[in-house]
């Protein structure tokens, strides 16, 4: 089977398992999803959601962000970790986004890796997620299912978007991505996956080679 093939056939299967996948953070607008998606880095969606639930309201637009001093956003973001270097990204691309882009987040990879705080992952999302472009969100969890079903042999993650580029369909990348983080929390964990009771038993490369 070619691997388009099979990682359509991997996509339709796991659309019935998780038919309500999407994002897990919480936004009501581009500036805001990308916030909560820099507070995200090593951190778990739902305490991002518990932040950002008090904290977006605080703030009208880019405009309050970029002339506001990092360690007030600091005292709102201590709980998430590595809370300076976040604060200090968030203003400073903010800044950015104001003075450059007209104070609209911008809809292109180059431009978004511009902003301090912003990789290929988190630009992916914005484009996925905001402008409907086709996305390959190469998270943890992306990159160990993905390599354990065998639609990649990599680990880069540079690579995986590479490959995830090559073999899916555009129009369901985004899709497919978080089909993949909700099919590692369920099933496919760091640590003792769930093989036996898994909807890709059959399909994963991780099952037959340990046959």
């Amino acid at each position: 089977m070619k691997l388009r093939e099979f990682a359509q056939e991997v996509y339709e299967i796991l659309c019935k398992e998780y038919p309500n996948a999407k994002c897990m953070l919480n936004s009501k607008s581009p500036l805001e999803l990308l916030i909560a998606t820099q507070l995200s880095a090593q951190c778990r969606d739902e305490r991002v959601n518990k932040v950002t639930r008090i904290m977006f309201p605080k703030f009208r637009d880019v405009y309050d962000y970029a002339n506001t001093e990092p360690r007030k956003i600091e005292k709102m973001i201590k709980s998430l970790g590595l809370y300076k270097v976040k604060a200090k990204n968030i203003v400073s691309s903010c800044k950015r986004i104001a003075e450059v882009y007209n104070g609209q987040v911008p809809d292109n990879m180059e431009d978004l890796l511009t902003l301090d705080g912003v990789g290929r992952k988190t630009a992916n999302l914005i484009l996925g997620e905001v402008y409907g472009q086709p996305a390959y969100v190469v998270d943890t969890h992306v990159k160990r299912v993905c390599k354990r079903i065998g639609i990649t042999y990599g680990t880069a993650p540079d690579y995986i978007e590479k490959e995830l580029r090559r073999v899916l369909k555009p129009e369901t990348s985004n899709h497919f991505c978080h089909l993949i983080v909700n099919h590692g929390r369920k099933y496919c964990k760091a640590i003792n996956p769930l093989c036996m009771t898994c909807p890709l038993n059959q399909k994963c490369l991780m099952h037959f080679e340990e046959r």
